[in-house]
């Protein structure tokens, strides 16, 4: 009966835990890519390239709308241009330390972005923190400064802390870009210094095409400028490996946040987060051999829970 009720009732969990799912197997791609021998450059040139395909086919295609706005066509360029260094960055802390330790502290920073759009926008725009949200990340930092000493002896790890600490803080601002977009959505009467876009602008759906495509050249221009081998055959498999099984986890996530109910909106994005850890951590072990500490990733999830949950609704829904 359990099984029956959460399969018909949580259908937005469901969708969202395949998104982490297929999101995890394209960071795994990641990895292997770099095993192989081949440049992150390269694997994120035909990454994104195969993502940015298809977005055309999720955004303008699916929704019918080839609208064109130049004013978010630039703010896509510069959410690429974030997306792209961000990436390498990501590229350079997987070379030089575990996959799973690295993803935990990049799904970490989803908690940061809610912080920042409260202190800017504050509980009229609908962003509450509450001292669950506080104690959900002081949880999530202590996980993590414990993974992270659990682990230091086994890899270059200042080296690897100082990409990991620029990821961190590129993937806020990433997730800001966006967050700062959707707001100019769901508010379209504001008009003001932070919402310079029209609802009708907001919404032009080649905003994620151009973004990945900008994400894509960039790497492409940076990998045939400092290329030191022609692109291997692997690093080109796992490339559209990984870009298929992205863009998959891309479109289970927009379904999730089509068919959520409004408590399960609430859950969705720290349950991706919590699950795209967990599933890293299982494939870092099987096929790293990679040391996870378990109990000091559960105190880390355990925070990301927490910390990212949207208490006023969940609250006001019970």
């Amino acid at each position: 009966f359990i099984c029956t009720y959460f399969f018909f009732f949580f259908m937005g969990i469901q969708l969202i835990l395949l998104a982490s799912f297929f999101v995890a197997i394209s960071n795994f791609f990641m990895r292997r890519s770099i095993d192989s021998g081949g440049s992150i450059k390269g694997y994120l040139m035909i990454m994104l390239s195969v993502i940015s395909l298809i977005a055309i086919f999720l955004n303008p295609i699916r929704m019918a709308d080839f609208s064109w706005n130049y004013s978010m066509s630039l703010f896509a360029v510069i959410a690429g241009v974030i997306l792209s260094v961000m990436l390498t960055l990501l590229g350079k802390a997987l070379e030089s330390g575990p996959p799973g330790l690295t993803f935990a502290a990049l799904n970490a920073s989803t908690v940061l972005p809610m912080v920042a759009m409260v202190l800017l926008f504050g509980s009229k725009f609908g962003y509450f923190y509450t001292m669950w949200n506080a104690f959900g990340s002081i949880l999530m930092i202590m996980g993590l400064f414990w993974a992270g000493c659990s682990a230091i002896r086994s890899f270059h790890f200042q080296k690897w802390l100082i990409f990991m600490t620029a990821t961190f803080f590129l993937h806020v601002l990433f997730l800001l870009f966006l967050q700062w977009r959707a707001l100019c959505i769901n508010f379209p009467e504001e008009r003001g210094l932070f919402f310079p876009f029209e609802n009708s602008e907001a919404c032009c759906q080649w905003f994620m095409p151009i973004m990945y495509a900008t994400a894509a050249l960039l790497q492409t221009c940076l990998y045939f400028k400092i290329r030191v081998k022609v692109l291997t055959p692997l690093e080109l498999q796992y490339g559209i490996y990984g870009g298929l099984t992205n863009g998959i986890g891309t479109f289970f996530m927009i379904l999730s946040t089509e068919a959520s109910t409004s408590l399960e909106h609430a859950a969705i994005f720290p349950v991706f987060a919590i699950t795209v850890i967990i599933f890293c951590n299982l494939w870092g072990k099987w096929f790293y051999r990679e040391k996870v500490n378990w109990m000091a990733n559960g105190l880390c999830l355990l925070g990301i829970l927490i910390s990212s949950l949207d208490w006023e609704m969940l609250l006001a829904t019970g």
